[in-house]
């Protein structure tokens, strides 16, 4: 048993979130591993394997038991979003958005809104959570979407892009500023748009370097009617939901990268221990030892601490805003690292599709960007540290 394996085997989960955990894992590996290569190469959407989370219940996981989930441990959630993204980063990133733009809804919505819309995710359907824009990456505030109060409905107008789910999804989580306010910040606020809204547009999904085939859409929205009922909270609350959103949202993207870590580096051992060089296997070399000893450090001590959030999360701790960008800087990074190292020990093989860690390597690179850069969290993280000035 690997320093991996027994990580694994620690993990604190309940007996029926283990039982959960193994059937995701059996998924995971015998369904969704042997079609992500498949996927890849031709771009299209995974709609088996949704099919497939969806008559395990996956969702219910995330959703209170009063609107028709089953909810279990944030720990449980991270767990498998790592499983299924070990086996597909596509399929991973899919699952995980439901959960991204689904969770501020069950924590901030009114009562009639969760018993009118969680059933629908928690039956199997597709969410997605719109916030950025071509000029409002990771500053929220640059956003130009528009809400217009009139009379019980809400006029939303503007556009979406880099929305993963874009395409597909049934209920949108759309960030956007309340049109009677007036300071950037303020005006931010939130509603659900459901599917089908006239207006709202798909304007055509994005070719990517990696994570091919979960869809990321360019949105439109023109004149979208939308039922008052449907804003979270009040008018000028988005920001502190956006805020709390990402807490938790930036945790599961970690996972999401780890689980493309520990592909990359299993693959990574099991070929240096067959491949041959001048009569002796790769990993004899002290140098293949060594690098493979500072990779597997830096997984378990990413996981470690993700876990350690994860903790923070289930205790109820409001203020992890630092723990959770250290987590995901560092685990992101980490699957930087990993990938490429494993591309470098594969030789001239690693760069070919049949063998996949260029995938893999692929699909990496993103996790470094999305959910804010990781030179945004060095500075969030940097800046946490500075000591206010005196006024002398």
């Amino acid at each position: 048993m690997t320093i991996l394996d027994r990580l694994d085997a620690q993990l604190d989960l309940s007996e029926s979130e283990r039982m959960l955990f193994d059937s995701v894992c059996t998924l995971a590996r015998d369904q969704f591993a042997p079609k992500a290569s498949h996927y890849d190469e031709t771009s299209a959407f995974p709609w088996e394997n949704v099919q497939a989370i969806n008559a395990l219940g996956l969702n219910a996981m995330f959703i209170p038991e009063a609107y028709g989930g089953a909810e279990l441990s944030y720990r449980a959630y991270l767990a498998c979003v790592r499983e299924i993204s070990r086996a597909c980063a596509s399929t991973g990133i899919i699952w995980a958005t439901n959960f991204h733009a689904i969770k501020p809804v069950v924590a901030f919505a009114s009562e009639e809104q969760k018993a009118r819309l969680l059933p629908r995710i928690a039956d199997g359907g597709l969410a997605a959570l719109a916030i950025t824009e071509p000029g409002a990456g990771s500053d929220a505030t640059g956003m130009k979407t528009r809400f217009t109060p009139d009379g019980d409905d809400m006029i939303v107008d503007g556009g979406k892009c880099f929305i993963t789910n874009g395409d597909v999804a049934d209920l949108y989580l759309l960030f956007g500023k309340w049109s009677e306010i007036e300071d950037p910040k303020a005006a931010i606020s939130v509603l659900v748009l459901e599917k089908g809204t006239p207006g709202h547009s798909v304007l055509g999904t994005e070719k990517k370097m990696g994570h091919r085939a979960s869809s990321t859409a360019v949105l439109a929205f023109d004149g979208c009617r939308v039922p008052r009922a449907n804003l979270i909270g009040a008018p000028g609350e988005g920001l502190d939901i956006l805020f709390g959103s990402l807490n938790r949202s930036r945790p599961s993207v970690a996972a999401h990268a780890l689980g493309i870590a520990r592909s990359a580096f299993e693959r990574a051992v099991a070929y240096v221990n067959e491949r041959r060089q001048n009569g002796r296997r790769i990993i004899d070399n002290q140098g293949i030892q060594f690098l493979l000893a500072d990779l597997a450090t830096d997984i378990v001590l990413a996981e470690s601490w993700l876990w350690r959030v994860a903790d923070m999360v289930e205790s109820g701790t409001d203020d992890f805003g630092i723990e959770s960008s250290m987590l995901k800087m560092k685990a992101t990074d980490v699957a930087m690292r990993v990938t490429e190292e494993a591309v470098q020990l594969f030789g001239g093989y690693g760069y070919c599709r049949e063998y996949e860690v260029e995938r893999l390597m692929r699909d990496a690179k993103i996790t470094q960007i999305w959910e804010g850069t990781n030179q945004v969290h060095r500075q969030l993280i940097g800046r946490s540290f500075a000591q206010k000035k005196s006024n002398r």
